[in-house]
């Protein structure tokens, strides 16, 4: 059995040579992103962002519900992603972030797809819960603060429908989630949402060992 490969800065640079389908709207949004104060860490990788978008094309989905949007990189990758008709709900805490990345949003033609609800998470997702309904969206993607991940990805998996993908970003969370020194409440969280995952029934799941780690569980019908 073959141990995971390292990625070496040339081995990744290769790797995005031969994969990555990049574009100026793209590759503008994200180095916007990168100048802004902590922007490097909270964005997430471009070949993350074209794997949502595969990953939607690979579901058919056409509701899409993304917790935290920061400057809407990966809602940009989705919203291009989805059919004719499709939407993207997506959330985030202060309108701020967000607005960096609407007119991308403009440029690309995909605005109109795109729902932004601003305010806290949690009550958020109650209300598409009181409002819509449970079972209403084909994909969801966490990627908010991690504190809340397991609240945030309970209600995730009422949202969603039998059949449909939850995605949950940083779940390898820089190491730390592998480290018995750290104990601090964004650790603690992701570790508990790994080993609520890894036992819950309700989900078919595979944790990605690219980028920061990601996984994907599928509720199972």
């Amino acid at each position: 059995m073959a141990d995971q490969t390292a990625l070496s800065p040339a081995l990744l640079e290769y790797a995005r040579s031969v994969s990555l389908r990049d574009d100026a709207v793209l590759r503008e949004l994200r180095e916007l992103t990168a100048a802004l104060p902590g922007g490097r860490a909270m964005q997430i990788m471009p070949e993350e962002g074209q794997l949502l978008a595969l990953l939607i094309r690979l579901t058919g989905a056409a509701q899409v519900l993304e917790i935290g949007t920061f400057t809407g990189y990966s809602t940009l990758c989705m919203a291009r992603a989805l059919p004719p008709g499709g939407r993207i709900v997506t959330c985030d805490i202060t309108e701020r972030w967000p607005g960096v990345g609407a007119p991308f949003w403009q440029r690309a033609g995909v605005a109109d797809r795109i729902d932004l609800r601003i305010g806290d998470a949690a009550r958020t997702l109650a209300e598409l819960r009181a409002h819509e309904g449970d079972g209403i969206f084909d994909l969801v993607f966490v990627d908010a603060d991690k504190a809340g991940y397991p609240h945030y990805c309970e209600e995730a998996l009422a949202l969603v429908r039998p059949g449909g993908l939850l995605a949950v970003d940083n779940t390898l969370f820089l190491g730390r989630v592998a480290d018995p020194r750290a104990d601090d409440p964004d650790t603690l969280a992701v570790r508990e949402l790994n080993a609520r995952l890894l036992h819950d029934e309700r989900v078919d799941l595979a944790l990605l060992t690219m980028a920061d780690g990601i996984t994907l569980a599928r509720r199972r019908e």
